[in-house]
């Protein structure tokens, strides 16, 4: 019975005594001072310089002018020489490949021999001619003989017949030549297409050649990159210098094969598709025959930089300071906070921007990618240099 009576009790008591443990109001925390948040940035000093414009593009090796070899008479092959293999070069006048030569070799005896009979008869109509003009003064005729008298007509006839046949002669010995078929210049055999035994005529096309004196490539260029470049027009203009890349193919130790060209002119007419005007550029010994530099082969993609012109007191702004379109940061040199500052640049590559107005030589340009940074926000200059990396080398990276 007793026990009945003190569980209710004991219960009771210890409700009483937590609800009073919680119903006790809690203390709010005494709140700390802080000072604000500065953000920190490194800065460069902006100074006008000079910036030279290369200009970026690319395109196709080509030889300068290629044809197609054919014989100038019909023959049967009788020989081809090492020079008119796929991928040979030859010199001017080599010999190539040669046709039988026996047909013209008998068609110039038989010239030769009609020279001979129209050179004979010529002397006799000669000696005939001065006979015919003494036989005249000896019977004592006056005045001058008329030309059927002197043989005059026969005369013409008989010098009419060895010009003839000196021509005749020319023209067969010109078509003996001719059997040996020579390289029209200094080039190398893109394809041969004939063989030993062939028949061939004087329009069989034996194979293809092109020039090894020089190469071109023809570089596209936009009509924002035409505002910045000079092109060679007239044959009098100063050539452009050009670096040409390889887009595939390094050197052993890794590096990219490069390649000294000229722009040495451009062509008349815009591109109907892209709007483009292309720039021939010349690359002379591109095969590195003289130079003994790596060759460029016919066909092949390449890269080119293409000087253009130089901006004179420009700003050059590294692209990594470009906070959204057009947008840089700016810092107050006397009481450093953040100046957002939209600028429009001229020119710009992968690697810099370049801004002629709306900008103050000698600014502070905070180079620290902020999260946030609204247009006044205070900032802690972490460090403050000049723009001491020359146009020149930003140009090149």
């Amino acid at each position: 019975m007793l026990l009945r009576i003190l569980i209710p009790i004991v219960i009771l008591t210890v409700g009483y005594f937590a609800a009073r443990k919680l119903s006790t109001a809690i203390e709010p925390p005494t709140p700390q001072h802080v000072p604000p948040q500065k953000l920190r940035t490194e800065v460069v000093e902006l100074q006008r310089t000079d910036y030279p414009v290369l200009l970026d593009t690319q395109g196709v090796v080509r030889a300068h002018y290629e044809t197609p070899l054919t014989a100038a008479v019909s023959g049967t092959i009788i020989a081809i020489h090492p020079g008119f293999e796929d991928g040979a070069f030859f010199s001017k006048d080599e010999v190539l490949a040669e046709l039988d030569p026996a047909d013209f070799q008998a068609s110039l005896a038989a010239a030769s021999s009609r020279v001979a009979r129209a050179e004979a008869a010529l002397a006799q109509e000669e000696a005939r001619a001065k006979q015919a003009r003494l036989n005249w003064e000896d019977l004592g005729y006056d005045g001058e003989p008329s030309p059927l008298v002197l043989r005059i007509p026969q005369l013409k006839e008989a010098n009419a017949n060895v010009e003839a046949a000196r021509a005749e002669y020319e023209q067969a010995s010109l078509n003996l030549e001719r059997t040996k078929i020579r390289a029209p210049f200094d080039g190398r055999v893109r394809v041969r297409n004939v063989g030993l035994g062939q028949a061939v005529g004087n329009s069989t096309p034996l194979g293809e050649v092109y020039a090894t004196d020089y190469a071109e490539v023809r570089l596209p260029l936009t009509p924002n990159q035409l505002a910045f470049i000079d092109l060679p027009s007239r044959p009098d203009d100063e050539a452009l210098e050009v670096t040409l890349t390889s887009a595939h193919s390094v050197s052993p130790e890794g590096e990219s094969q490069q390649w000294p060209a000229k722009i040495v002119r451009s062509e008349g007419a815009l591109d109907d598709a892209s709007r483009e005007l292309f720039a021939i550029a010349r690359v002379d010994d591109p095969f590195g025959l003289k130079s003994g530099k790596p060759p460029l082969r016919i066909g092949q993609p390449v890269r080119a930089s293409v000087e253009g012109r130089v901006l004179k007191d420009v700003f050059v702004i590294p692209r990594l300071a470009l906070r959204g379109v057009g947008r840089i940061y700016l810092v107050d040199r006397e009481d450093p906070a953040i100046i957002r500052t939209t600028i429009e640049p001229i020119w710009s590559t992968s690697e810099v921007l370049i801004v002629r107005d709306g900008l103050e030589a000698g600014q502070w340009l905070s180079t620290t990618r902020l999260p946030y940074a609204p247009d006044g926000a205070p900032v802690e200059v972490i460090e403050s240099i000049s723009v001491a990396t020359p146009a020149e080398e930003i140009s090149g990276s």
